[in-house]
């Protein structure tokens, strides 16, 4: 199946989601609360409409799971053998703040694995893209660019700009290492940022939802990094019955 998957059509989808999105991220516009008090704008619906519209038309076998959509039940998606699974905007509040650090997300999973994934950070220009077995790409320079040899003297870690926790913080305080360089950054660029290797680590001892991490999960592991889950080191998983992620260490 993912050989039948062109990832230049996933970027150009992305691309046009961003086109749309900056044209509402440069004018004033409305904030209102879904029920976990998360925000949401005219920006979130209106991305995940011309990405769930065009993978329907590009692939209309294959399931969709997007944050802005009706979730469907367990029951029916453990059957899943592939689906997209997407985050319209990852950092509504970045996008809100207006501080550029949001991002478009699409990933194609395979039952349990990212197996291809595109990130767009559209007012950064950076795109980012992975599928199994070609590489990670940002901006058409193949991941990792940077490779830190002398990571016992010096770290830098990654970590929520707008949604930093005390477990997280305290994890990067008791890191073993002479020196720590932390880096606050919205959104799923900071999965990116350990792939590209402008960041060592990522750990996050928090809540995230599967579409949150999906795309830029898939580029991490195909930068020759990995997602593990905190508690049992094991590659993170998805489709599982609740999408909530367990906390995670990038790296």
């Amino acid at each position: 199946m993912i050989k039948n998957i062109n990832i230049e059509d996933i970027k150009k989808i992305a691309i046009e989601a961003g086109k749309a999105v900056m044209e509402i991220y440069n004018e004033d516009f409305d904030v209102c609360y879904k029920e976990d008090s998360s925000p949401l704008t005219k920006a979130d619906l209106q991305a995940n409409e011309i990405i769930c519209n065009s993978l329907y038309k590009l692939y209309p076998n294959i399931p969709i799971m997007s944050e802005e959509n009706k979730q469907v039940d367990f029951e029916i998606r453990k059957n899943w053998e592939y689906y997209f699974c997407i985050d319209p905007i990852d950092g509504t509040k970045e996008f809100i703040k207006k501080n550029d650090e949001f991002t478009i997300n699409i990933a194609l999973i395979e039952k349990s694995i990212p197996v291809l994934g595109v990130v767009y950070a559209p007012a950064l220009n950076d795109l980012y893209w992975a599928k199994e077995g070609e590489g990670a790409f940002k901006n058409g320079i193949k991941l990792p660019i940077k490779i830190n040899k002398n990571k016992k003297s010096l770290l830098h870690v990654v970590s929520s700009r707008s949604h930093q926790t005390k477990q997280t913080q305290e994890f990067i305080d008791n890191l073993e290492t002479k020196e720590i360089v932390q880096i606050s950054k919205g959104s799923s660029l900071k999965l990116c940022m350990v792939a590209s290797g402008e960041a060592d680590i990522y750990p996050k001892l928090g809540p995230t939802m599967e579409w949150d991490t999906a795309a830029a999960d898939a580029i991490v592991r195909e930068s020759g990094k990995m997602t593990y889950q905190f508690e049992n080191k094991k590659p993170l998983y998805y489709n599982k019955i609740d999408l909530l992620n367990p906390w995670f260490i990038v790296k």
